[in-house]
């Protein structure tokens, strides 16, 4: 068997680039799934829009719509036409001025002759047709008229053929023969492939015989029919996107290739086992080109290819099936068509997506649903305490105020020294970090004694982490009425609790955490829960029963500090009855109001530290919350929705730090906390 193994260019990109960040898609995703989408459809989106410095679906979708408008504005389909016409006029040009200078010639002769060729017909099919049997004077003219004849088995050929048009130029009549030959055993081997009666060696014989006509190195029956069936599709949609006079005169004009109808019926004969073993390509199809450049059948196959190309791409780039995935985008056809650096972004996307699916941060439920698994939710909630503590250290006026350490306990973690530091040093690590940094040093050349005459350097300390002793019990009630979804506070809200929720969880791991939801009735939610709830819409504020619940979560932890945070932009418009039913009156009635200041009261009896977040500049709203909270001698907080997440974390490591009731007011300060170095990793506790 002969070896047609088949090498290409690498097209991969750079080879030692690093791995794919996905952080920035994690942020992007998890932004989309607290907004109300599914994790599988907020990674598509983030697919189709790209990162900062990463092309997405949709800029190579536009890129392909762009390439195939440009084809269409560009060419027409008059190019074969227009170069027979051309040859023709230069055929009967010659001839004339032969006729002319040709004295010997009898004038009647001489007459008939222009005769004939002024009044040959408009039609270029018919005018080379009536003149297929004309005796002509000129060796110029009748050169250039054979040239027709050539041309027209060329394009014919060129058709089914990629570059079969340059190959047989100037062809010889054996070139000729030779093809007619191939042609013939092409139709018996697929006429024996759509029997099932062909065999490997009947593919390998005809591949040893005639594969010099297929370039593209096909490895067996499937991968020829493939090709040719593509190609002869695309041949037949241009003829479709013709007129039917540009048909007529093809039509006639084929007759003449190579001076004989045979190649004609062989072709023909080809597409009829094309079409047999390939009917799902697509046949029918048409095009309008409008542009000034004319196409030739050849070259007019090509680009009807390329077409089909990007159709197939843009179906590929949209992902708009069931069951799509980015693996399904053909980066070789992307090559040719837009380059190699759409297919270093296309596989890009295809390795983003793997590693998302493959890397424990997304995984499927039991009901088939992709899930954000708990790792992407740590991974997001870090994000947002990264935000929250820029903008709590960028708020003027405030500062950080690192802990002594000494009332803390060991954490079992340590970190450099910095300036301030009062933790005990972790011994070994520091000594183990000396011992680094001079082995190092004697690597590079030095003489292995201390460095600088001294054994220990700054950069060699580390200290032990600790943290606050104080146990904190923490209730954040989140309003989930219709209002926060209509007014755009949803995510916000969503972002604050993750981000209190991943603090906690942390840096306050004593610290026992209950997240609870009230819209018409209240709920407690786990964080995964809160972060993927799609927008309620059902009308009522139920603050009774979140209270109900942020009260029981406080008595199962009798020794801890109580923290009540509760964000709303709502008077209570929902209770609970003694029956467990939900009753719902708007405007707040006095005694929905009622059940909530009970159990407000019951709160601060507990020893709650009660913070309110206002969200809203309803005047209304604005006196309700102010007098719940003078009523428990709690704090008001009224953020910008930006401000909220930094609000709630300020709020809650001031109430750790105070360990005792907060004062009244609405001021909305932050306890003196910037935050900038409690989460991930540790720079100790902080106190106000």
């Amino acid at each position: 068997m002969k070896d047609r193994t088949r090498f290409k260019r690498y097209d991969g990109g750079d080879p030692l680039a690093p791995p794919v960040d996905l952080s920035e898609a994690l942020d992007a995703i998890g932004e989309d799934v607290m907004a109300g989408y599914s994790p599988e459809r907020a990674m598509r989106e983030f697919l189709r829009r790209g990162g900062q410095d990463q092309a997405g679906l949709d800029d190579l979708a536009r890129r392909v719509a762009e390439r195939r408008r440009e084809l269409m504005d560009r060419h027409n389909l008059d190019g074969t036409l227009a170069e027979v016409k051309e040859l023709l006029d230069k055929a009967v040009l010659e001839e004339r001025k032969q006729l002319a200078r040709d004295a010997l010639m009898d004038d009647g002769d001489r007459a008939f002759r222009e005769m004939q060729l002024e009044n040959l017909p408009a039609s270029p099919a018919a005018a080379v047709s009536e003149l297929s049997s004309y005796d002509w004077q000129s060796s110029e003219a009748r050169a250039d008229f054979e040239k027709i004849k050539d041309l027209l088995g060329r394009e014919m050929l060129e058709q089914r053929f990629a570059g079969m048009k340059q190959a047989l130029e100037n062809a010889t009549d054996e070139d000729r023969s030779a093809i007619n030959e191939m042609l013939g055993d092409l139709n018996d081997l697929l006429a024996k492939h759509a029997r099932g009666e062909d065999t490997p060696a009947d593919f390998d014989d005809f591949m040893a015989k005639h594969g010099e006509y297929f370039p593209e190195g096909p490895q067996d029956i499937d991968e020829l029919l493939d090709a040719l069936a593509q190609r002869a599709a695309a041949a037949q949609r241009m003829r479709n996107s013709m007129t039917p006079e540009q048909r007529a005169e093809l039509d006639a004009l084929a007759q003449q290739a190579f001076g004989s109808p045979e190649l004609m019926d062989s072709l023909s004969q080809l597409d009829a086992n094309l079409r047999g073993l390939r009917p799902g390509e697509d046949w029918g199809g048409s095009e309008r080109m409008d542009g000034e450049e004319g196409l030739g059948l050849g070259d007019g196959t090509g680009v009807f290819q390329d077409l089909a190309d990007l159709d197939d791409l843009a179906d590929q780039l949209a992902q708009s099936y069931s069951g799509s995935r980015m693996d399904d985008v053909d980066l070789d056809k992307l090559a040719r068509q837009l380059g190699d650096q759409a297919s270093v972004d296309a596989r890009t996307l295809q390795e983003l997506e793997k590693a998302l699916r493959d890397s424990g941060t997304m995984q499927r439920g039991s009901d088939g649903q992709l899930r954000l698994t708990p790792k992407a939710m740590r991974q997001l909630g870090k994000a947002l305490l990264r935000d929250v503590a820029t903008r709590m250290s960028g708020r003027q006026g405030q500062r950080d105020t690192r802990r002594a350490g000494g009332a803390g306990e060991l954490t079992g973690s340590s970190r450099g020294w910095e300036f301030g530091d009062t933790e005990p040093w972790d011994i070994p690590r520091t000594v183990l970090n000396s011992v680094r940094r001079r082995a190092g040093g004697a690597r590079g050349g030095s003489t292995g004694g201390a460095v600088g005459g001294r054994a220990i350097e700054l950069e060699d300390i580390e200290v032990s982490e600790t943290e606050d002793r104080t146990q904190a019990c923490v209730a954040l009630l989140v309003d989930t009425s219709f209002s926060m979804a209509m007014d755009g506070r949803w995510v916000p809200m969503k972002r604050t609790a993750l981000a209190l929720h991943t603090l906690i969880r942390s840096r306050f791991r004593g610290d026992a955490l209950q997240l609870i939801g009230f819209g018409r009735h209240a709920e407690v939610m786990e964080i995964e829960q809160l972060t993927a709830l799609d927008a309620m819409w059902d009308k009522g504020t139920n603050l009774h029963h979140a209270l109900l619940l942020a009260n029981r979560h406080f008595r199962k932890h009798p020794n801890a500090q109580p923290v009540l945070l509760i964000v709303t932009d709502g008077e209570p418009t929902s209770h609970l009855e003694p029956d467990g039913e939900v009753w719902f009156s708007y405007p707040p009635h006095p005694l929905t109001v009622a059940y909530a200041v009970k159990e407000l009261d019951n709160a601060r009896r507990l020893g709650a530290q009660t913070t309110f977040f206002r969200l809203g500049e309803d005047p209304g709203l604005a006196r309700f919350i102010e007098q719940m909270a003078q009523r428990v001698e709690g704090r008001v907080v009224a953020p910008e929705l930006d401000d909220l997440g930094a609000a709630v974390v300020g709020s809650y490591l001031g109430s750790r730090g105070r360990g005792g009731a907060g004062g009244s007011g609405g001021g909305g300060g932050l306890g003196g906390f910037t935050g900038r170095d409690w989460f991930g990793g540790g720079r100790g506790s902080w106190v106000g």
